[in-house]
């Protein structure tokens, strides 16, 4: 008899009734608690990981050649996390995913073998979902990178809003700024600007 876990049952209602290879490698998943700051994993590791936030938030951040943090992407309650390609869960990462505040994660493991074949291989649903996020990480670069090129500060800001409130409502303003391209300085004064910071 199967075990039904938080990340299971997730999974089922994303994706359908698994079968039987699959929904034995879903309970071989293990819930972390981590506190803020703890790492998930640090550049120079081997990414061997789906994780699933049940609660809490995550950053995936790089650290430039003087050190400093910039932040690459956020994944809050519900958000879905692995290296999807063979060639990420082959090399070292190159960053860091932390989480940003006291987190319930879970961990399921892939293959030790980062050319073998996930247990999910072959199964339809999952094909379609890793055709989505491949999808949207293409879609997401290309807007990132485009906004970057061509839009202000204040532009990106008014779309980091429209797209993701969460962030905006959960996220340290500091981080904001790195994923901005900014200083925390600088984006206080445009949400001064804006009108979004009470007197």
């Amino acid at each position: 008899m199967s075990v039904s876990t938080p990340l299971t049952l997730f999974l089922t209602q994303l994706l359908g009734p698994p079968p039987t290879a699959v929904q034995t490698w879903w309970t071989s998943a293990q819930c972390l608690q981590r506190q803020r700051g703890q790492p998930l994993i640090r550049a120079g590791e081997h990414w061997r990981h789906l994780w699933w936030v049940e609660r809490g938030a995550l950053r995936l951040y790089y650290l430039d050649r003087d050190g400093a943090e910039s932040n690459k992407n956020f994944f809050l309650d519900g958000a879905l996390c692995w290296p999807i390609t063979p060639t990420l869960r082959q090399q070292r990462a190159m960053f860091h995913v932390e989480p940003m505040e006291d987190s319930v994660v879970w961990a399921l493991p892939l293959p030790a073998d980062a050319n073998a074949p996930l247990p999910s291989a072959g199964w339809a649903p999952w094909a379609a979902l890793e055709h989505r996020v491949l999808c949207a990480l293409l879609d997401g670069k290309m807007q990132r990178e485009r906004e970057f090129l061509q839009l202000s500060a204040r532009q990106r800001y008014t779309r980091l809003l429209e797209q993701h409130p969460q962030w905006a409502e959960r996220i340290a303003l500091k981080h904001l700024a790195s994923y901005l391209g900014v200083t925390d300085v600088s984006l206080s004064r445009l949400r001064s600007e804006m009108g979004l910071i009470k007197g």
